[in-house]
């Protein structure tokens, strides 16, 4: 045997030995916010499949642009589910003979599997109408901790943060300074398709809890905050977008009662806009009202997954024992 013909038939060996390790260093990772669906294609074009789409695919709110809960792949189910490695939480639908919903954790990918078996079409619908909030929840969560995973590998020093405001929060470094002051914090991040931005602030809790409709006073007090975050152009600093109402609702961030506020920002008297979320959290030991606050300006790309990141440092604040 000569050299060549040697060669050629190692080639087919070492493309799959490539093929192998390009499939393993995916699983490793994972696609933000993607989510695999194992069903059978009668299932998937028919009803089934568009009440798996309303729940998992409907618009994420407060964005500017309308942008999926999540990116659905959707298998046929004669595929073994070991082999979809391509996101960490698979949906498995089918009709079987045995009823059951299932959720399997793991610490590799899929972190989260979850199996819905029914007997008919119509029981199937139900399920996921049924459980779809908490399957949502569950991956939302797996995202948030992959995230906050990711950061902890490189953290920026959070000296500044914790003297001023006794919290610790996970923020990753390539995040700068731009405004320091008594009781405000600007950070910011630049990206190729434009920036992201993290607000701390606080406020005297007693003059949060004398008004009466905290929608409008959470917006109030982060358009007084806006004036330090500027355009260009004079007299242009960030406010609370009139076009679209936010959305808010009451939440738990370390253990405490908190406010959460998702909406649309936008500068004065200029053409910049984004979306942002805001948490205003009670924290009655320091008697104030801890803001913290993420937005992101990417008018030629995807907020989804930047909003998820901000998200996920938020979420990572501690309180100091007072």
């Amino acid at each position: 045997m000569n050299k060549t013909h040697f060669l050629l038939l190692l080639l087919p060996f070492f493309l799959i030995s490539c093929f192998k390790g390009e499939k393993q260093n995916d699983s490793v990772s994972g696609k933000t916010n993607t989510i695999s669906i194992i069903i059978d294609d009668q299932l998937w074009y028919g009803e089934v499949g568009d009440s798996i789409r309303n729940k998992f695919a409907s618009p994420v709110l407060g964005l500017t642009q309308e942008e999926p809960l999540f990116t659905i792949n959707q298998y046929p189910a004669r595929l073994l589910e070991g082999f979809v490695t391509d996101s960490r939480s698979i949906i498995v639908v089918k009709k079987t003979a045995a009823e059951k919903f299932e959720i399997i954790h793991s610490k590799n990918l899929p972190h989260n599997t979850f199996r819905i078996y029914e007997k008919s079409v119509d029981d199937l619908i139900c399920s996921i109408e049924d459980n779809s909030a908490e399957i949502i929840r569950q991956i939302r969560n797996a995202e948030i901790e992959k995230v906050q995973e990711d950061n902890r590998k490189s953290l920026l020093n959070p000296t500044i943060i914790k003297n001023k405001f006794h919290i610790n929060i996970q923020i990753p470094t390539g995040y700068e300074y731009m405004l320091h002051k008594k009781n405000f914090i600007w950070l910011k991040k630049e990206i190729i398709s434009g920036n992201t931005s993290l607000l701390v602030y606080q406020i005297p809790l007693h003059n949060f809890e004398k008004r009466k409709d905290i929608v409008n006073s959470i917006v109030r007090m982060r358009d007084s905050v806006g004036r330090y975050i500027k355009g260009r152009e004079p007299n242009t600093p960030m406010i609370t977008s009139e076009a679209y109402a936010p959305y808010f609702s009451k939440v738990t961030l370390d253990n405490k009662e908190a406010f959460e506020t998702k909406g649309t920002w936008e500068l004065k008297n200029d053409f910049m806009a984004g979306p942002f979320i805001n948490y205003a959290i009670v924290d009655k030991a320091y008697n104030r009202l801890l803001v913290i606050e993420g937005f992101c300006y990417s008018p030629s790309n995807q907020e989804r997954d930047l909003m998820l990141e901000l998200e996920a440092i938020i979420k990572s604040v501690k309180v100091e024992k007072r």
